[in-house]
C-alpha cells in the first residue's frame, strides 16, 4: 500500500487516478478547491480524505505533507476554466507547482507525477507526429505558459518526476473541449458546428493505466507524451456523439474552416511512452464516447471549458 497524495483529486483526470489507487488498496489524501472539480467525482472511502484548499496556499501544502508524508504525489491541479484569467492560472500552476515541488523535495517524496498540455508545443508545431525533441513553444495560451513554467520548476529540483504531455484526454467526468459541448447542444436541441480540425484522443481509462505504472516506479526522470498515436478529425468526434446519444439530425452538420492560427492537427508521438511502459492505447474512440454520454446522461453538466480564447481577438 502506498500513500499518495493527488492535487486537483476531484477534477476529472485526478478523479479517475484516485479512484485508480484506492481500488488497489493504496490510501490517498486529495487536495482540491473544486473551481473545476465536483464534489460528487468522488465516493467517500476509508482510505480516502479529501481536503478543500487551493495549492497555492503554501501554509496548507506544507502541513498537508509534514501531517500524511506522502510515499508519492500526483499534482494534477490546474487553473485552465478562463484562457483570460492570467493571473489566476499564474498563481495556481505556477506557484502552486512550486510549492508542491518544493514539498515534495523538503519530505523526499519517491516520484511526483505531473500533466502537461500538448500546446506546450505551440498551434504551430514543426513537426507532425511531435516528438519529445520538438521545442516548447507555449505563448499561445497562458494555460501553456503556466503549465510549462510549472514543469520548469519541477525538472530544476532533484524529485525524481515524469511529466506525462496529454493528448486531447476524454471520458466521463471532462468538461473541457468539444465533447461536452456536442452534448450539451445536442441534447438542448441546438444546432452544432465542427472545425476542420483533427485531434489526438486520449480516454481517461488508458491514460490512469500509465500513471499507475509511473507510481510504481516505471519510466525515467523527465517528460513522456500519453496519447493514442493517431488523430481523428473534430467531425468524427461529432458523428460519434450522436451515434451514442442515438439520435438522428435533419441535416450534416456544418464544417467550418479551422481560424488562421489553429492548428490542423496536433497529433503526440506516444512511442517512448509505449516502449518505456509496454503500453498502448485500448480504448476505440466510439467506445470513450459512449462512456462519457453515459456520465452526462447520470449527472449532467453545468459548466464546459476551454483553454484558448478566440484566436481573432490577438491581432
Amino acid at each position: 500500500m502506498k500513500k499518495v497524495l493527488v492535487t486537483g483529486g476531484a477534477g476529472f483526470i485526478g478523479s479517475h487516478i484516485t479512484d485508480g489507487l484506492v481500488a488497489r488498496g493504496d490510501s490517498v489524501l486529495v487536495i482540491d478547491n473544486y473551481a473545476t472539480g465536483r464534489r460528487d467525482n468522488l465516493q467517500a472511502h476509508d482510505n480516502l480524505r479529501a481536503i478543500e484548499g487551493s495549492v497555492a496556499d503554501t501554509g496548507l501544502v506544507n502541513r498537508l505533507f509534514d501531517d500524511f508524508r506522502p510515499e508519492c504525489v500526483v499534482h494534477a491541479a490546474a487553473s485552465y476554466k478562463d484562457p483570460h484569467a492570467w493571473a489566476e492560472d499564474a498563481l495556481t500552476n505556477v506557484l502552486g507547482t512550486v510549492n508542491v515541488a518544493q514539498a515534495c523535495e523538503r519530505t523526499k517524496v519517491a516520484r511526483l507525477i505531473y500533466f502537461q498540455t500538448a500546446l506546450c508545443y505551440g498551434l504551430h508545431p514543426l513537426e507532425q507526429p511531435i516528438t519529445l525533441d520538438h521545442p516548447l513553444r507555449p505563448y499561445e495560451s497562458s494555460y501553456a505558459i503556466s503549465k510549462t513554467a510549472g514543469e520548469n520548476y519541477i525538472s530544476l529540483g532533484s524529485v525524481d518526476f515524469i511529466s506525462f504531455r496529454l493528448a486531447n484526454a476524454y471520458g466521463p467526468r471532462n468538461m473541457s473541449g468539444p465533447l461536452p459541448t456536442f452534448f450539451q447542444r445536442l441534447t438542448a436541441g441546438k444546432k452544432c458546428f465542427v472545425m476542420d480540425t483533427r485531434r489526438d484522443f486520449i480516454y481517461v481509462g488508458d491514460l490512469v493505466d500509465v500513471v499507475l505504472k509511473a507510481l510504481d516506479g516505471v519510466g525515467r526522470r523527465g517528460p513522456y507524451h500519453i496519447s493514442s498515436g493517431s488523430d481523428s478529425s473534430i467531425a468524427e468526434l461529432f458523428d460519434e456523439t450522436v451515434k451514442a446519444l442515438d439520435i438522428g439530425l435533419d441535416e450534416p452538420v456544418e464544417v467550418r474552416e479551422r481560424n488562421r492560427d489553429d492548428a490542423f492537427t496536433i497529433l503526440l508521438d506516444p512511442s517512448r511512452t509505449n516502449l518505456d511502459f509496454a503500453w498502448e492505447v485500448a480504448t476505440p474512440l466510439s467506445s470513450g464516447i459512449r462512456a462519457a454520454v453515459r456520465y452526462y446522461q447520470q449527472f449532467g453538466i453545468a459548466e464546459t471549458y476551454t483553454h484558448l480564447g478566440p484566436l481573432d481577438a490577438r491581432h
